[in-house]
């Protein structure tokens, strides 16, 4: 008998993934289906609710949905979910759809899923704007009512998505017939659901703590596995292997270095990695709860939460990401509330003086002791060839980590934040 938390909504991993003489027979039917051509992100959404990771999704979100999502972090059905999970598609193509058609959704010349349409609705750009600043507006100064607008088209990678959307929203249920290129790629690192729950059981681990990657793991990342091990059974080091903003470390990158630093200076029997296939949404807040929302499914019952969860820019406040757990709706029927709750640690970092890691509640010395640690900084300094400073990372990690950088041909540059530079801590 399980001992892990419960799937998300109620009703067990709802997986819409197809096999054998069913995937074999709709793969053939798709064939025959108009083709609505999807976005990287929709791709991700989609092999999600294929594997059971967006329980109780079993499809995309109709406008009922998407409204009550944004407005007060609920479905229609009552259901706690924090961002929309939506599929455009351009006015041409809505023109010939009506509510029971079959579609086929395709990205890159794979169809990754037929979907029966059960609504259409279109999205004017008020609709998306109000979207935009309800998920992605947040407590920081570039989120301020005089700067968002003027700041967010250029910076913010999440709204500038929202609002390139094409003009109307396809909602319906999918049936998933690939997991595109994730099970070969990232093999023994893409796990599903099921896999990462049976792993789990098969150590005995009830409370599971999750710690969310997009950037490899430097000291302070390692510090918050650490604490969460000593209070938990046990660590899922999960990292998000789809598509990044320009600038950011490629998956294939990041696995490599996190496996390097498992096996350096872990305890294995007390952390698993994985990696699961969607792209980042930078909503700040709102994803640190997807993140929670989604990890439920995975068994994990604790969400380790750290200073500036999924932000981007200074659009968040430091610890916003922590305090949105306060204000989500918990009077919900059976299943339907979020059970995942968050490990909330304060900002950490290096202190020479501690001489060790250590956190605000923990360290009493000035900033001028502490070396800040920070995703966006180490990104700054390997892309521009500076020196990384003591204490940063793992050695054996950040050769890695330059050799990756001495091959690009292409530089990007990396904006640094207030947060991540040090600059706000007092």
């Amino acid at each position: 008998m399980s001992k892990l938390v419960p799937p998300h909504g109620g009703k067990g991993l709802v997986c819409c993934l197809l096999h054998g003489n069913e995937l074999n027979a709709e793969q053939e039917k798709a064939k025959g289906l108009k083709k609505i051509q999807i976005s990287a992100r929709a791709k991700g959404d989609v092999i999600m609710m294929g594997i059971g990771g967006f329980s109780p999704l079993s499809g995309f979100m109709t406008k009922a949905d998407w409204k009550g999502v944004c407005e007060k972090f609920q479905m229609a059905d009552g259901t706690f979910w924090p961002v929309p999970v939506t599929l455009d598609c351009t006015k041409t193509d809505a023109d010939g759809i009506k509510a029971g058609d079959e579609i086929a959704l395709e990205n890159d010349g794979v169809i990754y899923a037929t979907m029966k349409v059960s609504e259409k609705y279109e999205l004017t750009e008020a609709d998306k704007k109000w979207e935009c600043e309800k998920v992605f507006k947040g407590e920081g100064e570039e989120s301020a009512d005089d700067k968002f607008w003027k700041i967010a088209m250029e910076d913010h990678p999440g709204v500038k998505m929202v609002m390139a959307q094409k003009a109307f929203n396809l909602a319906g249920t999918v049936k998933v017939l690939s997991e595109g290129e994730y099970p070969e790629k990232y093999k023994g690192v893409y796990l599903t659901p099921a896999e990462v729950r049976a792993m789990f059981d098969e150590r005995g681990w009830a409370d599971v703590a999750a710690l969310q990657l997009r950037n490899p793991m430097h000291r302070s990342h390692e510090f918050l596995a650490k604490i969460a091990i000593e209070v938990c059974d046990g660590v899922l080091i999960h990292s998000l292997i789809g598509n990044l903003k320009k600038g950011d470390i490629p998956a294939n990158v990041r696995v490599k270095a996190i496996d390097c630093l498992v096996e350096h200076y872990f305890v294995k029997d007390n952390v698993i990695q994985a990696g699961y296939p969607l792209d980042m949404r930078y909503a700040g807040p709102r994803e640190a709860l997807l993140h929670a929302t989604f990890r439920q499914n995975y068994g994990v019952n604790k969400m380790i939460i750290g200073r500036d969860h999924a932000g981007v820019g200074d659009f968040y406040g430091l610890f916003e990401a922590q305090t949105i757990f306060d204000k989500i709706p918990t009077d919900l029927a059976e299943g339907k509330a979020l059970k995942c709750m968050p490990l909330k640690i304060d900002w950490t970092f290096y202190c020479k003086k501690c001489d060790g890691m250590a956190s605000l509640r923990t360290c009493p010395h000035s900033k001028e002791d502490r070396v800040i640690l920070s995703g966006t900084k180490l990104r700054k300094a390997l892309s521009e060839g500076a020196e990384i400073v003591d204490h940063f990372g793992r050695d054996e990690v950040l050769v890695i980590l330059k050799e990756y950088y001495q091959g690009l041909t292409e530089k990007v540059e990396v904006k640094m934040q207030g947060a991540a530079s040090g600059a706000v801590m007092k």
